[in-house]
C-alpha cells in the first residue's frame, strides 16, 4: 500500500515539474488534495498505525531510538545527495563554474545540509538552481531540490505525540486518552475548514493548519491501532468507506469524515488483498526511499529535458530511476540502520541504565593467597 502512495505523490508531482500545469486531481476533488496530497494522508494514517502498534510493544527510549534511525539516515544521505551530487551536476549543466559551487556563501551547498539536517526545511535549494531553467523554477521563481522532503517534520512531530503517551503508560493503561486527543485534533479540523484564522486565535502553539490536518490523519491510524480488536473488517464497510472517500473527495468533507474512511480502506486493503500483493514490502520496504528521491529526480530530469517527451515517458522514467534509488537506499542505508535498532538505546532505558551499572560497578579485589 505505502508503494501505491509512494507512486502517487510522483503521478501527482510530474504535472508541475514537467510543466504540464497543476494536477488535475485537485481540480476534481474541488482544490480539496491533489493525487499527491491523497498519498500524503494515507502515509500518515498508515503511519499512525503502524507506529502506535510499536509504541504499544516499546518503552519511550526504544521507541524514539526506533523512529531516529528509521528516518534520519535515509534523509540525510539524500540531503547529501542532493547537495553534492545532483546540486553540483545542475549547476555545471546550467552554464555555470564548478568551482563556484563549492563555496560558503548564504543559499549554497553547506547551508542546504546545516538548514535542514533536523527535518525542517529552511533552506529549499541551492543558490538560483532550477530557476528559470525548469518549468516548476519558472512558476514558483525559487530553486526547490526537494519538494517532497516539507512532510517528515510533521511526522517527527507526530511521533513525538506517541512518545509522550509512551512515557506515560497511556497506549497501555489508558488509551482512550488516544480517542480524546484525535477528537480534539477533529474538532480543531473543523474549525481549520470554517474559520482557519480563529484557529490562530484559540490556541497559536498549534495554529499551523497543515499540522492539524496532518496529524489529524495520524492519529486516526493510531486509534485504528489501539482498538484493532474491536474493529470489524467487512467487505460491505469497505465498499462504504471507498463510496465514503471518492464523495468526500468530489464533494468536501474529506478531511472531516473522508480520513477516518480512507484510513478503514486502507487497512482492509492491507488485510484481504492476495497474498502474493501482501507480501510486497514484507521484507524490503523501498516506498520511504521511493518518497524521497522522487522529487529530486523531476526537477533535475525537467532540467535536461525530458519534460518535453511527454507526460507518460517522463513519469515512467522517474519511477524506474526514484525505484533504483530507492533500492540503494533500503540495501545500503536504511536496512544498515535497522540493524541498530537493538543497540544501545534499543535495549531500553532498563536495558541503558543496567548497562551503566555494569560499567560503573568496582571490580572485585583479589582474594589474599
Amino acid at each position: 500500500m505505502r508503494l501505491v502512495l509512494a507512486a502517487m505523490v510522483i503521478l501527482s508531482h510530474s504535472f508541475p515539474t514537467a510543466g504540464y500545469g497543476s494536477d488535475p486531481f485537485g481540480t476534481w476533488a474541488r482544490g480539496q488534495q491533489n493525487l499527491g496530497g491523497v498519498a500524503v494522508v494515507g502515509f500518515f494514517a498508515l503511519s499512525g498505525y503502524l507506529v502506535t502498534k510499536s509504541g504499544r510493544n516499546s518503552d519511550v527510549v526504544q521507541f524514539m531510538w526506533h523512529r531516529f534511525i528509521r528516518i534520519f539516515p535515509a534523509f540525510w544521505v539524500v540531503l547529501l545527495v542532493g547537495a553534492f551530487v545532483i546540486g553540483p551536476a545542475a549547476w555545471v549543466i546550467s552554464g555555470n563554474r564548478l568551482d563556484d559551487y563549492f563555496t560558503l556563501a548564504p543559499g549554497g551547498p553547506v547551508g542546504y545540509i546545516t538548514q535542514n539536517w533536523t527535518l525542517t526545511i529552511h533552506q529549499l535549494g541551492i543558490y538560483d538552481i532550477y530557476v528559470g531553467t525548469t518549468p516548476y523554477g519558472d512558476s514558483t521563481g525559487f530553486s526547490i531540490l526537494n519538494g517532497s522532503l516539507w512532510t517528515l517534520a510533521y511526522e517527527w512531530s507526530c511521533y513525538l505525540i506517541i512518545a509522550v503517551l509512551v512515557l506515560f503508560g497511556v497506549l497501555t493503561r489508558a488509551r482512550a486518552v488516544l480517542l480524546g486527543i484525535t477528537a480534539l485534533y477533529f474538532a480543531l479540523e473543523v474549525v481549520r475548514l470554517s474559520s482557519p484564522e480563529t484557529l490562530a486565535q484559540v490556541i497559536p502553539f498549534i495554529s499551523d493548519p497543515v499540522a492539524v490536518d496532518l496529524t489529524f490523519a495520524f492519529l486516526v491510524g493510531g486509534c485504528f491501532a489501539l482498538y484493532a480488536d474491536k474493529v470489524v473488517f467487512d467487505y460491505r464497510l469497505a465498499l462504504l468507506s471507498a463510496a465514503v472517500v471518492v464523495g468526500t473527495l468530489h464533494y468536501g468533507g474529506f478531511a472531516v469524515i473522508g480520513y477516518p474512511a480512507m484510513c478503514y480502506l486502507l487497512l482492509w486493503l492491507a488485510t484481504r488483498l492476495p497474498a502474493r500483493l501482501r507480501r510486497i514490502g514484507r521484507v524490503n520496504d523501498y516506498s520511504y526511499g521511493i518518497y524521497l528521491y522522487g522529487f529530486l529526480l523531476q526537477q533535475f530530469y525537467a532540467l535536461i529535458g525530458l519534460d518535453r517527451w511527454g507526460y507518460i515517458p517522463f513519469t515512467v522514467i522517474v519511477m524506474v530511476s526514484a525505484f533504483a534509488c530507492a533500492w540503494l537506499s533500503w540495501h545500503l542505508i536504511e536496512k544498515q540502520a535497522l540493524k541498530l535498532k537493538g543497540w544501545g538505546p534499543g535495549r531500553g532505558y532498563r536495558g541503558v541504565l543496567k548497562r551503566l551499572r555494569t560499567r560503573l560497578r568496582p571490580e572485585p579485589a583479589e582474594a589474599k593467597g
